[in-house]
C-alpha cells in the first residue's frame, strides 16, 4: 500500500470515528434529555417541615425552663411554667365573687317570697273587705225591711188606736144612758191606753230600724273604703314584689370571669402540642415572658417535605401522586423516597418585569441570572415518607427527581 493510500485510509477512519462520536452524542443527549423530561429533577431544593413560634399567652417570669435548645420533645411535654400565683388569686377571687352572688340571689329569693306573702296577704284582705262590703250591702237590705216592717206596725198601731180611740168616745155617752156599762167603758179606755203605747212602741221600733238602716249604710260606705284600701295595699305590695332578672344576669358574666381566670392560670403551663423539635431558645430560667411574644421555635418533626424549585416548562410533567426521590446534601449516598403533595400555582413576580410592586404571601422564588430571560420556577412540595428516627434539618439543601412518566410506563 502506498503512503497516499495509506493517509486516504487514515482520513477515513477518523471521519468514521467522528460521525459515530457525533451519533454517539446525540444519542446521548436525547437519551439525557428524555430523561431529564420525563424525570424532572433540580437541584435547588431545600428541607422544610412546618414550625411554629411559641409565645405564652400570658405575661409573668418563667420559673420553670425544662427544654434546652435542639432538643426533641414528644407532644404532650412540659415546656416552661410562667409563675400562676396571680392568677391564681385572681380565679379564687372569681370564684368567691361567684360564691358572693349565689348567696345574694338566695338572699333575694328570700325577700321576694316574703313580699310575694305580703302580696297574698293584701289579697287576702281584699277579698275579706269584700266579704264585709256584701254583709253591709245585705245589712242594709235587712235594715230597710225592718224600717218597711215598723212602718208597717206603726200603720196598724196607728189604726188599732183610732179605732179604740172612736170607740170610747162613742160609748161615753151612752153610760150616762145606761145603755153600757162603767165596765164596758173602763175596758175601752184601757184598750185606749194599750193601743197608745203599742203606738209609741212602733214609732220606737221604726226609729230603731232607720237608726239600723243608717248604721248600716255607714258600715257600707266604710266597707267600701275598707275595700278600695285593701286593693290599693294589693297594687303597692305587687309594686313592691321584686324579680332576680338584674342579679341573674350577673350569673353569666360571673362565670365568664371564672372562665377566663381558669383558662389564663391553665395558661401558666405550657406543653409541647406535637412532636417537635426546639430551636432559637435564647432565653433563661427566670426571664420575664410577655404574652404574645415568642421564645423559641417548634419543628414539627411528624412530617418533612422537600420544597423543589422547578422550571415553569417541567411543570406539565409533574403532579400529585407522582414518586419521587430525595437526596440530602449532608448524605449523598443515600436517597428517601418521597410523594409528590402539590405543585405552586404562584410565586413573587419579577421586579424587573412589574416594577417594585410584590403582593405578599407569596413565595420567593429568584431567578439564577437577570440578564436574560429565564423560566420562572414555582415551588413543589415532596412529602418524604422517612422513618420518624431520620434525622433533617430544616433548610438543608437537598436534590429532587421526580419519577414521574418513567414510572408511570413502569407500571403500565
Amino acid at each position: 500500500m502506498t503512503l497516499d493510500e495509506s493517509s486516504q485510509s487514515s482520513n477515513r477512519a477518523g471521519r468514521v470515528v467522528s460521525v459515530v462520536i457525533i451519533l454517539c452524542a446525540t444519542i446521548t443527549g436525547l437519551l439525557v434529555l428524555n430523561k431529564v423530561t420525563n424525570d424532572p429533577r433540580t437541584d435547588d431544593a431545600e428541607i422544610f417541615a412546618n414550625y411554629i413560634g411559641i409565645a405564652p399567652l400570658v405575661n409573668g417570669p418563667i420559673t420553670k425552663l425544662n427544654v434546652v435548645d435542639n432538643q426533641l420533645v414528644k407532644q404532650g411535654e412540659r415546656l416552661f411554667e410562667i409563675d400562676g400565683r396571680p392568677y391564681a388569686y385572681a380565679l379564687a377571687r372569681a370564684k368567691s365573687d361567684q360564691v358572693a352572688l349565689a348567696g345574694e340571689i338566695n338572699d333575694e329569693r328570700r325577700v321576694i317570697a316574703g313580699k310575694v306573702s305580703g302580696v297574698d296577704v293584701a289579697k287576702a284582705s281584699a277579698l275579706s273587705s269584700e266579704a264585709s262590703l256584701n254583709r253591709s250591702s245585705a245589712a242594709i237590705e235587712q235594715a230597710k225591711a225592718d224600717v218597711s216592717n215598723a212602718k208597717a206596725a206603726v200603720e196598724r198601731a196607728n189604726a188599732d188606736l183610732a179605732y179604740a180611740t172612736n170607740n170610747l168616745h162613742r160609748i161615753e155617752p151612752l153610760l150616762a144612758k145606761q145603755f153600757v156599762t162603767v165596765d164596758q167603758i173602763d175596758q175601752a179606755r184601757t184598750l185606749e191606753i194599750t193601743r197608745s203605747q203599742e203606738t209609741h212602741q212602733a214609732r220606737a221600733q221604726l226609729a230603731l230600724a232607720e237608726a239600723g238602716l243608717d248604721a248600716a249604710k255607714a258600715q257600707y260606705a266604710q266597707s267600701q273604703a275598707t275595700l278600695v284600701q285593701s286593693h290599693q295595699q294589693v297594687q303597692q305590695a305587687s309594686h313592691n314584689v321584686t324579680t332576680l332578672e338584674p342579679l341573674e344576669g350577673q350569673v353569666s358574666g360571673k362565670q365568664a370571669v371564672i372562665d377566663t381566670a381558669q383558662y389564663n392560670f391553665d395558661n401558666c403551663k405550657v406543653d409541647a402540642p406535637f412532636d417537635a423539635r426546639v430551636t432559637n431558645l435564647i432565653i433563661s430560667q427566670g426571664a420575664y415572658a410577655t404574652a404574645g411574644q415568642q421564645i423559641f421555635t417548634l419543628i414539627d418533626t411528624r412530617t418533612w417535605w422537600a420544597i423543589a424549585n422547578f422550571r415553569e416548562t417541567q411543570l406539565r410533567h409533574i403532579r400529585p401522586g407522582m414518586p419521587a426521590e430525595v437526596y440530602v446534601l449532608s448524605r449523598p449516598n443515600v436517597h428517601y423516597q418521597g410523594v409528590v403533595d402539590s405543585v405552586g400555582f404562584g410565586v413573587t413576580p419579577d421586579a424587573d418585569l412589574i416594577g417594585s410592586f410584590s403582593p405578599p404571601g407569596l413565595p420567593d422564588v429568584q431567578r439564577t441570572l437577570n440578564w436574560v430571560h429565564l423560566a420562572s420556577r414555582f415551588p413543589v412540595r415532596v412529602r418524604l415518607e422517612a422513618q420518624p428516627n431520620e434525622v433533617f434539618r430544616l433548610g438543608e439543601s437537598a436534590v429532587v427527581v421526580i419519577r414521574g412518566e418513567s414510572s408511570l410506563a413502569t407500571r403500565r
